[in-house]
C-alpha cells in the first residue's frame, strides 16, 4: 500500500508509521487518519513486528486537525467519517470489548506495543494520539498543548479519561483549561513522558526500546498484560483478580513458559513465536 499523507515501512522488528505533512507540522487529515488506522492493522497482522512507533516527519509530531477542516466542521456542524474503501481496516482485539470500540481507541486495543516517539510540537488531536500509546518517548524540546479550550472544544477523543489516570485530576484540568504550552522537560516532570531524549533521538530510543523486547520477551506476554493493565482499569479487584488468575493458568500452559524457563536454565536467549495473522 502506498500512503498519501504517512510513510510506513517494516524494519524487524519495529513497525514505523510517520505522519508526512511537515510543512503543516503534520497536521491530520481524514485521509491521514485513515491511512493510520490501515498502516496498524498492518502491523499488528505482520510477524515480524515486535512494537509499533508513531512520530511526525521534520520538526513536529503532530499539530492537531488541518486548520481547513477544522473550518470545514465549524461551518457544517459535523465530522466525516467516510473512509475511502480501500483504507477499510478493523485492527485491534474485537475481544477487548465495547470499552475500547471508540473510533481511535483501537490503539488499546492493538496487540502490539505502539510508542509515540513525539519529536516536536504535539498539540490538539496529536496529543490525543499521543497519550493513546502506550508509551511516550519525548524530545526534551518538544512543544506540547491540548489546545482545545482555545478553540472552543471540550476534551476530545478520551484525553479526559487518559490524561488523569497518567497525571491526576488536578494536573489534568491544569492543561485542559488553560491549553498552555509546555515543553519535553515538564512533560517529563508530570509523568506524561516515560522518557526523556536528547533532540532528535526520539525513534532511535524507542527502536532500542522495542529490540530489547524482541531480543527478551514473550509477544504473547506482551499482548495479554496490555490486556489486562487496560481492561483491568475499568474493574473492581475482585473481578481483576480472577481474569488474572485465568490468564495465568492459560499462561502456564503455553510453549513460552516452557522456552522461558529453557532458556533461563540453558543461559540463552528466548526463542518466543511472534504474533501475526
Amino acid at each position: 500500500m502506498t500512503y498519501q499523507d504517512i510513510v510506513y515501512h517494516v524494519e524487524d522488528p519495529v513497525a514505523f508509521i510517520t505522519l508526512n505533512r511537515p510543512e503543516r507540522l503534520n497536521a491530520m487529515t481524514t485521509q491521514m487518519l485513515a491511512e493510520i488506522r490501515h498502516a496498524s492493522a498492518a502491523a499488528e497482522a505482520d510477524p515480524r513486528v515486535i512494537g509499533i512507533i508513531l512520530t511526525g516527519a521534520g520538526r513536529g509530531f503532530c499539530a492537531g486537525m488541518d486548520l481547513a477542516a477544522l473550518d470545514d466542521i465549524a461551518a457544517s456542524g459535523e465530522v466525516s467519517r467516510e473512509v475511502p474503501p480501500a483504507l477499510a481496516a478493523a485492527p485491534g482485539d474485537a475481544e477487548m470489548g465495547a470499552d475500547f470500540g471508540g473510533i481511535y481507541h483501537y490503539f488499546l486495543k492493538l496487540r502490539k506495543p505502539v510508542i509515540a516517539a513525539v519529536n516536536g510540537a504535539c498539540a490538539g488531536l496529536g496529543f490525543c494520539f499521543a497519550l493513546l500509546c502506550d508509551l511516550r518517548f519525548v524530545d526534551r524540546t518538544a512543544k506540547f498543548s491540548t489546545a482545545f479550550s482555545r478553540r472552543g472544544l471540550v476534551a476530545e477523543h478520551g484525553a479526559s479519561w487518559l490524561l488523569p489516570r497518567l497525571i491526576g485530576p488536578a494536573k489534568s484540568l491544569d492543561l485542559l483549561w488553560s491549553a498552555r504550552r509546555f515543553d519535553g522537560e515538564e512533560a517529563a516532570q508530570l509523568g506524561l513522558a516515560d522518557r526523556l531524549c536528547e533532540p532528535g533521538t526520539t525513534v532511535a530510543v524507542a527502536r532500542e526500546y522495542l529490540v530489547d523486547l524482541a531480543t527478551n520477551v514473550s509477544p504473547t506476554s506482551i499482548k495479554v498484560i496490555k490486556q489486562q493493565v487496560y481492561r483491568q482499569l475499568m474493574m473492581t479487584l475482585g473481578p481483576a483478580m480472577e481474569e488474572t488468575n485465568r490468564q495465568m493458568e492459560e499462561s502456564l500452559q503455553r510453549p513460552d513458559f516452557r522456552e522461558g524457563v529453557r532458556s533461563f536454565l540453558e543461559a540463552r536467549p528466548p526463542q518466543f513465536a511472534r504474533l501475526g495473522d
